[in-house]
């Protein structure tokens, strides 16, 4: 369990992630953020100096929590789940995708629903656009190590388009009806991501490489 100033801090992004997605980044002042978590005024602005501070902490809580799932898929992970000892590295990373896609766009649709905001916002306040081009570039590495935890060999060049794509993907899911945010409809996504990014790594790795600032700017949030 984290510490006390710890838990607080992430009961101010949550508080944050909420109101982002009910009002809008405008909606999103210190004194919001306290009165929604229940917390004393002037709490926030004990912990986030800057508007743009609390901003930037809670583009970082979503990116701590999506790493947390990631993490917990990868304990859960069962190679042969679903298609026999024999599935093969596609078929498995299909699955880990579309199980992303399902929980990101499900049950914690709203951390996404903020994250985008955030991006949008980010085209206005340069400084929240590099903090989460920061944080981006550090969540491609860790999906990188994340394939290897599962033991799915995906080339590295590969990783940026699938993250472009699968942010996309998310993209549409979570602004569109939820009700249709189903396996039968998530699946083919996934298995666009794993597909279009093997044959764009394939192209990259022979001199036809995606421009570094791409999967950024798609959020670079990938399962």
């Amino acid at each position: 369990m984290p510490p006390p100033n710890e838990q607080r801090r992430a009961s101010l992004a949550d508080a944050a992630i909420a109101l982002l997605v009910e009002s809008g980044v405008h909606g999103v002042t210190h004194r919001a953020v306290d009165h929604r978590a229940g917390l004393p005024a002037g709490t926030a602005s004990n912990y986030f100096r800057t508007r743009e501070a609390l901003l930037v902490a809670t583009a970082r809580r979503v990116i701590e929590q999506h790493r947390a799932d990631m993490a917990q898929a990868a304990r859960d992970h069962d190679p042969s789940a679903g298609h026999g000892a024999a599935a093969d590295d596609r078929t498995r990373a299909i699955d880990l995708i579309t199980g992303s896609l399902l929980l990101s766009a499900g049950r914690h649709r709203t951390r996404y629903l903020a994250i985008f905001e955030l991006r949008l916002e980010g085209l206005r306040r340069p400084a929240l656009a590099a903090a989460i081009d920061d944080l981006s570039a550090a969540m491609a590495d860790f999906t990188g190590g994340h394939h290897a935890e599962v033991g799915l060999p995906i080339p590295p060049a590969a990783i940026p388009p699938m993250l472009v794509m699968y942010g996309g993907a998310l993209f549409a899911l979570v602004t569109g009806p939820a009700e249709l945010v189903t396996p039968e409809a998530v699946r083919p996504l996934a298995v666009a991501i794993v597909d279009g990014g093997l044959a764009a790594g394939h192209d990259a790795a022979a001199g036809q490489s995606v421009h570094p600032t791409a999967a950024g700017h798609a959020t670079q949030i990938s399962g």
